[in-house]
């Protein structure tokens, strides 16, 4: 394994220095494997032997590529019980074959039973969006996120200050990339057979570790937009202090 190393920093007031780094090795990730397969089979000797036979999921969880926000992780749930696609800000366009296609399988072949989308405070890709800076080529992928803070602009702009109209506009987003799935052909279809099938919005505060849960919930075309209004009323959006405490 490689040792640390030593990288130029800038200090206080501009001055340079030294600064020790340890090297991220991929190798470590390995070993870490091991032990924690090691784990699992003294826990429970029959774990992979399920594993490898089953994949049956309940949820299909449609959430942020952040490092912070891993699906199975924050909801408790152990491998095999979640189906998972994630990119920056959670975003589901119509035009994303990624995820249409994670959806089609989850829908159609995995039947599963609730679609979560989840975002989250502190998203950086919210961020992004309501800075007014270019960042390259994620610009075109945050447009849909920009279009979201355009559609909710008076919304937004009563907000008190940045953190909480990121805060905001994160719930906004988590709220219109859900309507998104509920109006792909696939969920559509999914329902006109009459299969058993919810879509939900939800938010988690990587300050506190809660998943809140944002009020839409579609379990069929009729549920749309009753949902979508109940969604969008004032409820408990975090006040400036809570914005923080969950960022």
């Amino acid at each position: 394994m490689r040792g640390p190393y030593w990288a130029l920093g800038v200090g206080r007031g501009g001055a340079s220095a030294l600064i020790l780094c340890s090297m991220a090795d991929p190798a470590d990730l390995l070993r870490r494997n091991r032990a924690w397969a090691a784990r699992e089979t003294a826990q429970d000797a029959g774990f992979f032997e399920r594993l490898k036979n089953q994949q049956a999921p309940r949820y299909l969880w449609l959430g942020c590529s952040d490092s912070r926000v891993p699906a199975n992780v924050i909801a408790g749930l152990d491998p095999g019980e979640v189906f998972v696609h994630r990119n920056i800000a959670n975003v589901l366009p119509h035009t994303d074959l990624n995820a249409l296609t994670v959806l089609e399988y989850a829908v159609s072949v995995l039947r599963v039973e609730h679609i979560i989308v989840c975002g989250h405070y502190d998203c950086g890709g919210v961020k992004a969006a309501l800075d007014g800076h270019t960042h390259g080529l994620v610009d075109n992928w945050l447009r849909h996120v920009k279009d979201v803070a355009a559609k909710h602009a008076e919304a937004l702009d009563a907000t008190p200050d940045d953190l909480t109209r990121a805060a905001r506009l994160a719930e906004f987003n988590a709220i219109e990339q859900a309507r998104n799935v509920c109006h792909t052909s696939i969920v559509q279809e999914a329902w006109a057979k009459g299969q058993d099938l919810s879509v939900r919005a939800w938010i988690y505060g990587v300050g506190d570790g809660h998943l809140h849960d944002l009020r839409f919930v579609v379990r069929g075309p009729e549920d749309l937009t009753p949902a979508y209004r109940l969604s969008l009323e004032p409820s408990d959006s975090p006040t400036e202090d809570e914005a923080t405490v969950r960022s």
